[in-house]
């Protein structure tokens, strides 16, 4: 049984929300929890935790086409794309940063493996919905 096209639009908007969500739980939990995130990162004190606060800011700012592509992934198609695109971009750097990481940062390490893990299941998720949204044939 084929699923419908409301349908995929659904499993879409699900994959998307489920990465939105994420994405902006951390960016919250970056912004009013800072404390919790500098060692992760190798910072401390104000300076560490407007680092972290910053980071949180950066986070909502990227999920501006998330949200689009959320509300109606079809209609929105450029926003997913370009979801895509900022997810694979951020599992390719943070590969970058782990692969080139000096030895003597464990935590630091850890902090980007979960990042690339993070993103990676963002990046498969989003493909997922851009994927079940692609434009199809008409049927004459």
């Amino acid at each position: 049984m084929k699923a419908t096209a409301s349908g995929r639009t659904n499993i879409a908007r699900l994959l998307i929300g489920l990465v939105l969500f994420f994405n902006l739980q951390a960016a919250v939990l970056f912004i009013f929890n800072p404390a919790a995130f500098t060692a992760g990162f190798e910072v401390s004190g104000i300076v560490g935790e407007k680092l972290v606060q910053g980071m949180g800011i950066l986070f909502l700012m990227w999920n501006v086409p998330y949200a689009f592509a959320w509300m109606h992934p079809i209609r929105h198609r450029t926003s997913l794309i370009q979801a895509v695109i900022m997810q694979a971009i951020g599992v390719a750097g943070e590969s970058i940063l782990w692969l080139t990481l000096p030895f003597g940062h464990a935590a630091m390490e850890s902090t980007v493996q979960r990042f690339t893990a993070f993103d990676g299941g963002g990046l498969v998720a989003l493909l997922i919905a851009l994927w079940i949204t692609r434009p199809r044939a008409s049927r004459l």
